[in-house]
């Protein structure tokens, strides 16, 4: 009888990352987050969850010997949106207080044989690439093949966001000839080739299958229009769109067909003049969901029918359902702790895919009990 390989979860937040991986079970779940420790519990309640810093963890904290470990960690200062701190920086330095217990596990002769990094984009070039670099590196030095996917969770769901995903495995697992679409963009395939030359002997090009085409679009996962509460000032969010945004929605309201876009405020320099702007798409997606530090950062749902507009704010359960968590998920009661804990997480949908494509086959037959 087979025996299901066992994951621990670091920066779990709500535990996404854990519902994707299919065919694992998660034995161990570790997050700072007052708030989203209390949504893991509501929603995990039978794996044991660390509250705390992970510099505050050790070896001892973490039962048994993992067969994989998922690391989402903090991305503020990595993301192409944040100040570029790099990993040196407080937040995405987390990152080494994880790999810290890598190396205890290592010593211990318990370390994992898949280690997963999901991060931003931005980790490719934050640093001037030294962190990629860095980050790839200890994986190379520790006795791992590396490599790295570029996943966007608008292959499988109706939003924008792509995030990356560098993959660690002792063992065999499923290699590409070399980079191939759509997981290995022209920015990876950059980043890949200004790694040290001990690094690059180690890479993998991970195969993955392409995921068939995406039959959601963002319509299909709002509430109805008479369960939500539109906004009474629309006009003057709508003002701040720019020429180019204007013209979309212009356009929209004039074909007096139901269309719905998703907005953000954003601040944008205009002749040396950072100026708020509203930004509207109408391509059947959301943007990048995000954490709602402040009211700019929180998206918008504009509905173009009948010759008229409306706009409101969109909801912690759509966004919910933007992350592909199902509808018995329990989230927090405020809608701004349900959108930072999504906003914060990794698209259920996106990690099954690496899961069932990479991770699984490369754990296959690593135990068996008669």
């Amino acid at each position: 009888m087979s025996i299901r390989p066992t994951a621990y979860e670091f920066f779990a937040g709500g535990g996404l990352a854990g519902m994707g991986l299919s065919g694992m079970d998660v034995t161990f779940a570790n997050d700072m987050d007052a708030m989203k420790a209390a949504a893991f519990r509501a929603n995990h309640g039978d794996v044991r969850l660390r509250q705390g810093d992970v510099w505050a963890l050790t070896p001892a904290d973490l039962p048994g010997r993992p067969d994989l470990c998922w690391a989402s960690s903090p991305c503020q200062d990595v993301s192409l949106a944040g100040a570029r701190g790099g990993l040196e920086a407080g937040r995405s330095g987390a990152f080494w207080g994880f790999w810290r217990l890598m190396q205890g596990l290592a010593a211990e002769d318990r370390a994992p044989r898949v280690i997963v990094l999901e991060n931003v984009i931005g980790l490719l070039t934050s640093g001037q690439g030294r962190d990629f670099a860095a980050v790839c590196t200890a994986m190379v030095e520790a006795g791992y093949r590396v490599g790295a996917l570029e996943m966007d969770a608008a292959l499988w769901l109706p939003q924008s966001r792509p995030r990356l995903f560098v993959v660690a495995i002792r063992g065999e697992a499923p290699v590409a000839a070399g980079p191939s679409a759509p997981f290995h963009s022209a920015r990876l395939v950059a980043a890949q080739e200004r790694l040290p030359r001990a690094v690059r002997e180690a890479w993998a090009w991970w195969s993955l299958p392409a995921p068939p085409r995406r039959n959601l679009d963002l319509a299909a996962l709002l509430e109805p229009d008479d369960a939500v509460e539109w906004l009474a000032d629309a006009d003057a969010v709508l003002a701040l769109a720019a020429p180019l945004h204007r013209a979309r929605l212009d356009a929209a309201v004039a074909s007096g067909e139901r269309r719905v876009g998703a907005a953000y405020r954003r601040v944008r320099t205009e002749n040396g003049r950072k100026v708020q702007r509203l930004e509207i798409r109408f391509d059947g997606l959301a943007g990048c969901l995000r954490t709602p530090a402040g009211g700019s950062s929180r998206q918008y749902v504009v509905v173009c029918d009948g010759g008229r507009v409306r706009v409101r704010r969109l909801t912690g359960r759509e966004a919910a359902r933007l992350m592909g968590v199902p509808e018995d998920y329990r989230l927090p009661g405020a809608q701004s702790a349900a959108l930072k804990l999504m906003g914060d997480a990794v698209a259920v949908p996106v990690v099954r895919a690496l899961t069932q494509g990479l991770l699984s086959p490369a754990l296959e037959g690593r135990r068996a009990a008669a």
